[in-house]
């Protein structure tokens, strides 16, 4: 299933983390929110899990024309973008398909606005 665009990389979750921030500012998102999947399994089930981190991108413009266009795509938004340790010590930094995401609502003024996404998503990642 291509839930998104992944890269692989020989870094540490930190500097992985901190290089996904600054291309997505770079490609004008800011980040929202951030999940400690690590910390939150370990905190509310005592369990270990592997280092992963869920980063909510929005790009404001975008989100305000989506939002004008169909006020329930806040349900979609923000675009999660990924950076989870690998089992071979790699980093893996992932960015939802905004095109398969907004694609789910049939109304004509998103496929612009998710391809605007999209493409900034992937050259974000791509410059990690």
């Amino acid at each position: 299933m291509d839930l998104g665009y992944h890269r692989d990389m020989d870094m540490t979750m930190e500097a992985a983390e901190s290089r996904v921030r600054a291309t997505l500012q770079e490609q004008g998102f800011g980040v929202l929110t951030e999940i400690d999947v690590q910390a939150t399994l370990k905190k509310k089930l005592d369990v270990d899990f592997r280092p992963y981190k869920i980063l909510g991108a929005c790009d404001p413009a975008s989100a305000h024309r989506a939002l004008s266009a169909v006020p329930e795509i806040g349900l979609l938004l923000p675009c999660n973008v990924t950076v989870s340790q690998n089992d071979d010590g790699t980093v893996r930094v992932a960015a939802i398909n905004a095109l398969a995401m907004l694609g789910l609502v049939d109304h004509p003024d998103l496929a612009e606005i998710a391809e605007e996404v999209n493409t900034n998503l992937q050259k974000a990642i791509d410059a990690i």
